[in-house]
């Protein structure tokens, strides 16, 4: 008879998420993980696999919520414009915020293993492809109101914004300037006009 796990799955995947957040995938070690979990070995075996299947759970889990996040944030403004402005604004005022410089998770592993593991690098292009759908979205639903351009491409624009975003994320790993980041972030939005 099957034994029943006696922590909770999800609880334990958000542990290992952050810690994956925190050091990426090399540098975070198994010891490290049954640490922050509070598991031992055999149970994140049997619960998720090896480090990279646990890792990979970890990042989809992430991607999910993340998407969600955005989605959300971009449809609580009426206006596509603001709604984007705030986005970017506030993607700058967390990492300037705190302590931890940890950036996008997805992004992260866009650098660290995408280049060398097929598998993550067509997980994180997923997420990026979704994310630009949900700015297409935001940018259609700004044409149809009038605020912006009938004749713009929404989706080549979302494109844009995305490889905008992912630029400015992974600049902001080494805390520029506020004020660089800021101007960056006025002539992005300069192709919303």
């Amino acid at each position: 008879m099957a034994r029943t796990r006696e922590f909770d799955e999800e609880k334990v995947l958000e542990s290992a998420m952050e810690l994956f957040w925190e050091k990426g995938y090399e540098a975070t070690s198994l010891s490290d993980l049954t640490s922050r979990m509070g598991i031992q070995r055999p149970s994140i075996y049997s619960a998720f696999g090896d480090k990279k299947a646990l890792f990979e759970a970890a990042l989809r889990k992430y991607t999910m919520s993340h998407a969600s996040r955005v989605r959300a944030q971009l449809q609580s403004n009426p206006s596509a414009k603001k709604a984007f402005r705030s986005f970017f604004e506030d993607v700058v005022a967390e990492e300037y915020a705190g302590s931890v410089n940890r950036g996008c998770f997805c992004i992260n592993t866009m650098v660290e293993l995408a280049p060398h593991d097929e598998k993550f690098e067509i997980l994180t292009r997923e997420h990026q492809m979704y994310l630009s759908v949900i700015f297409q979205e935001t940018i259609e639903r700004g044409i149809q109101s009038g605020e912006l351009k009938g004749g713009v491409n929404a989706k080549a624009l979302a494109q844009a914004l995305i490889v905008s975003l992912i630029g400015l994320t992974v600049l902001l790993k080494s805390r520029p300037e506020r004020s660089f980041v800021d101007n960056a972030i006025t002539v992005i939005l300069t192709s919303l006009d």
